[in-house]
């Protein structure tokens, strides 16, 4: 399987970069969990405690394995999308887990990463063998459509750090990982899921600038907003 590079999710595409970029603005709704489960995670409390300890889980297996941060955000991206397409049923608290080892499998293999699940799961306390994984891995890619090489915010940082026109590499990589780190510590936060990942990127992008460059903000803001693409963050954007 090739490297996803959670940055160019499209690597594949033989196309100029302008139409990489169209592409990945027009296909990244398709990305995204169903309109309906923000509105389950805001009125039961099963959807409310099994996100959380699905969560909770997935970030422990981080610690756990030594595993770099882009694989539990994408581990919980195919499992919010999973949850928002599937009847998940109550009173069966192994689907929880056998769902979380095989997202993290499934996001592992994606980056080209080694995940021992049998270490975890011995940490954890619970055994799945091989094919029981696998089945539930193949029931996630089939709810997901194969669509594995998924658009997260992290494939538009750099598209709008271009649109600065920064010329110092030292502060375009400052910019950058504080960019990338407010992301990861959202990445937790139920409210996000209605926005598109576009939204939280440029969101995100705009609070570092406020941070590290602050008497360049309003032009930074400006050159966001004056993207063509991002007609539909532009209230988000504002509230910043």
């Amino acid at each position: 399987m090739e490297y996803f590079d959670l940055e160019d999710p499209f690597t594949t595409l033989k196309q100029h970069q302008f139409d990489t970029i169209s592409t990945i603005f027009s296909s990244e709704s398709d990305h995204m969990p169903c309109l309906n489960y923000l509105q389950c995670l805001t009125t039961s409390d099963f959807h409310v405690s099994f996100r959380q300890e699905a969560m909770s889980l997935v970030f422990q297996a981080q610690y756990c394995c030594n595993l770099d941060p882009y694989t539990p955000y994408l581990a919980v991206t195919y499992m919010d999308r999973f949850i928002s397409k599937q009847e998940i049923p109550q009173g069966n608290p192994w689907v929880l887990r056998l769902l979380v080892i095989a997202c993290i499998s499934l996001a592992a293999k994606m980056k080209d990463m080694h995940f021992c699940y049998s270490n975890f799961q011995r940490e954890e306390g619970f055994i799945f063998d091989a094919s029981a994984i696998q089945r539930m891995e193949l029931l996630v890619l089939d709810a997901l459509n194969w669509r594995m090489r998924t658009i997260t915010p992290f494939s538009f940082i750099c598209f709008f750090i271009s649109l600065f026109e920064l010329k110092d590499p030292p502060l375009i990589q400052a910019l950058k990982d504080r960019a990338t780190h407010i992301i990861f510590q959202a990445g937790i936060e139920t409210n996000l899921l209605e926005f598109k990942p576009s939204t939280i990127a440029a969101s995100a992008l705009l609070m570092a600038s406020h941070e590290l460059l602050p008497l360049q903000f309003p032009s930074f803001k400006a050159s966001i907003l004056c993207c063509e693409y991002v007609n539909e963050v532009r209230e988000a954007v504002d509230m910043l």
